[in-house]
């Protein structure tokens, strides 16, 4: 019998679109899977629930904190888990060192975790007052504080605009820089919420920095683009690839990434004869982004921007 939603809240842990993301992988015995975000280890419970008896999963973090949680969640499945120190972007290697030539699904859960955003030491919530962090890897030197205090003006306006698309950048990187040195999450979110004093706002004033700031620190978007690209080499014919994103950029990377993969010739229009060469190795399964639903937004509010993407693996012609 499969997972149920049941069996994650029993775990102490509610991931989101839990029992879309079984659907769209659809686990079965035998099968080798990937988790490229491994979290706290709620989506692969339910893989390796429904692969049962022998059905693997590779599991990767970055944050050795989740991989230590997992490995004590998830211990029952005992080397039916195999977890890795590491990122999506390297899926291909780890998968190698297993002997992983072709898997059965790749699922990436791109939000943040619950256990990081609850812990302020780790600096992502702009909520909670702590050191300007935001590293998923606390072993890679760059931090947000580094970004904040040692960029120029043009640089943050750059960094707000493109990862946060933030439509006051220029004005909060000048008051960081007049301002600065800034080092808790609290220094930084109040002087924003200055900096955009008055009217009515559906989310916080600081939101999209600390957004901006935590893509550029794990350089996110980048680790994204090299992932979904070996997912295409990985991927069984018939298997599928699942990503949950949480905001636009994430998501238009993935849409425009299905949409480039599913199409045989992707010359630009004024081309008469297609000289590309390129041809389709997805089906997209899911021609809109799944999103929770009523009763899963009310358990879960932090779950209300996800959005899944599913694709599957086909034969080239």
């Amino acid at each position: 019998m499969g997972a149920s939603i049941d069996d994650a809240h029993v775990r102490g842990h509610t991931p989101v679109l839990y029992q879309r993301v079984l659907h769209a992988l659809r686990p079965s015995a035998g099968g080798r899977y990937i988790d490229g975000t491994i979290g706290a280890g709620g989506h692969t419970y339910g893989i390796l629930e429904a692969s049962s008896p022998d059905g693997q999963v590779l599991g990767l973090d970055l944050d050795p904190a989740a991989l230590d949680v997992v490995k004590d969640r998830l211990a029952q499945f005992g080397e039916r888990l195999h977890l890795r120190h590491g990122s999506y972007a390297e899926m291909a290697v780890f998968a190698g060192e297993l002997g992983w030539k072709t898997v059965d699904g790749v699922l990436l859960d791109l939000g943040l975790s619950s256990m990081q955003l609850a812990d302020a030491k780790r600096g992502f919530s702009f909520r909670l007052n702590g050191p300007l962090d935001m590293r998923f890897d606390p072993t890679q030197a760059t931090r947000a504080t580094d970004l904040v205090n040692d960029l120029s003006e043009r640089e943050l306006v750059d960094l707000f605009t493109k990862y946060g698309e933030e439509p006051r950048a220029r004005q909060m990187a000048s008051a960081i820089v007049e301002t600065r040195p800034l080092h808790t999450t609290h220094e930084l979110a109040e002087l924003i919420t200055r900096v955009v004093k008055g009217g009515r706002r559906k989310i916080h004033p600081a939101t999209r920095v600390f957004q901006a700031l935590r893509i550029a620190v794990n350089e996110e978007l980048k680790a994204l683009e090299i992932g979904l690209d070996q997912t295409l080499e990985l991927l069984a014919p018939g298997a599928r690839i699942a990503v949950i994103s949480f905001h636009s950029l994430e998501d238009r990377l993935v849409k425009n990434f299905f949409r480039r993969e599913s199409t045989d010739c992707i010359c630009p229009p004024e081309h008469i004869v297609c000289t590309c060469g390129h041809q389709a190795r997805l089906r997209v399964i899911t021609k809109r982004p799944q999103r929770p639903d009523e009763e899963e937004l009310e358990a879960n509010p932090r779950a209300r921007s996800a959005r899944l993407r599913v694709a599957e693996r086909i034969e080239l012609a």
